[in-house]
């Protein structure tokens, strides 16, 4: 099989959540299980943290990793879902996985795999951990993909467990109330392992603390504390992230960090692991800002720095997915702004011209366009070079910018 070949098998077996929504979400962990049987328990060949929250916690897993690349370890990173190839869904140093090894994956266990009736999700979990195995990572940081205690990453035991913040994001999974919600994500939460929490919320707080007296795991809250590094994130909001990452890197035993490689790793993110998405400035004159924040939570750190940009007139290149509750999001974005919209390029992509009239309800204007691409070559043509032009509303609208 070709590479392509393979990507799409993969893409075609069970629907993949970040394309087809909830008919994807499996509910037990039984099949990540089965697999990791198959490959020979991979999971328990390197250490791991756990990385798990509703925002942030893609930054602050490349905010780890980085930092313990500066400290001389050989560091394995899972992350979800990627911008523009596959591969960057596993990486080792920074380096995204070979096109090779994914097809070397799947052709040695496709009968497995098909047997079994895996997912997309649960496939590429067990190609990382196999990933990592092989190539003797020190440690290895695994982002959650969704939830948390049902999530095929569950199957690791890690140093430390990390959750960043709850916020209200996939409520038809994962319940419809901030306490529900916690209740998934604290599941990553494991006998005698020290967990980070990064927001202390107090509709949170005592599901996190409940299940940490449980497992019998020391508790942190990391934003009892300020910590104030600089990084190249440049989004406001990576102040909390920042912070959450040196506690975790402080909860860690047995590796040696210094001080230097906290400052070092935390200035470094973007060289040391290619993040991309995160307030990310494209140009300058006009200014192109991409972020990937889709939910209220990270819309209203994002919508805030926004407002602290210098601009003559503001463009903002928006599209979302379907499960949105846009009537909690729409009404945070700026009404004095151009609007262009479009439908990111998957089947859980909202209609442009349905976006385009539930805005209209709370007095954002614009025109619709027949795809991402198209409206943001339209606010190209149309901004001055003292304007800026915001392109946003989903990780899927900024993938096909980049």
């Amino acid at each position: 099989m070709t590479y392509q070949q393979v990507l799409d098998w993969m893409f075609a077996q069970l629907p993949m959540y970040q394309r087809q929504g909830q008919t994807a979400f499996k509910k037990d962990l039984t099949n990540i299980i089965a697999l990791c049987d198959e490959l020979d328990n991979p999971q328990k060949k390197f250490k791991t943290i756990h990385v798990g929250g509703t925002n942030g916690k893609g930054s602050t897993s490349h905010m780890i990793a980085s930092i313990l690349q500066e400290a001389g370890y050989k560091v394995g990173l899972y992350t979800s879902p990627h911008l523009k190839n596959f591969t960057e869904r596993i990486r080792i140093n920074g380096e995204e996985i070979t096109k090779e090894s994914v097809v070397t994956f799947i052709e040695k266990n496709k009968v497995f795999l098909e047997e079994q009736g895996l997912s997309f999700f649960e496939m590429t979990v067990g190609m990382a951990l196999e990933e990592f195995a092989n190539q003797k990572v020190d440690i290895a940081i695994i982002e959650v993909g969704l939830g948390g205690r049902l999530d095929s990453t569950n199957i690791i035991m890690p140093e430390v467990s990390v959750i960043t913040n709850i916020g209200l994001d996939h409520t038809q999974f994962l319940g419809e109330t901030l306490p529900e919600i916690a209740f998934e994500k604290a599941g990553i939460i494991k006998k005698n392992i020290p967990v980070v929490i990064g927001e202390r919320q107090k509709e949170t707080e005592k599901v996190f603390i409940t299940k940490a007296e449980e497992c019998n795991a020391p508790i942190a809250f990391a934003s009892d504390e300020e910590k104030n590094y600089r990084t190249d994130l440049l989004g406001d909001y990576q102040k909390n992230n920042v912070t959450t990452t040196v506690i975790a890197i402080q909860q860690l035993k047995g590796f040696t960090v210094t001080e230097e490689n906290i400052k070092k790793g935390l200035l470094n993110v973007v060289k040391n692991t290619n993040l991309k998405g995160r307030w990310q400035v494209l140009q300058e004159y006009p200014k192109v800002i991409c972020d990937t924040a889709h939910n209220k939570e990270g819309l209203f750190y994002t919508l805030e720095q926004l407002k602290k940009e210098n601009y003559k007139q503001l463009h903002i290149v928006l599209g979302v997915v379907s499960d949105k509750n846009l009537n909690e999001v729409l009404p945070m974005f700026p009404k004095k702004a151009t609007y262009y919209f479009c439908k990111p390029n998957i089947p859980r992509g909202l209609s442009a011209e349905e976006l385009k009239e539930q805005a209209k309800v709370f007095s954002l204007k614009g025109e619709v366009f027949c795809s991402v691409n198209e409206a943001f070559e339209k606010s190209r043509v149309l901004a001055s070079k003292e304007d800026v032009i915001y392109v946003g509303g989903s990780t899927f609208v900024v993938a096909e910018i980049l």
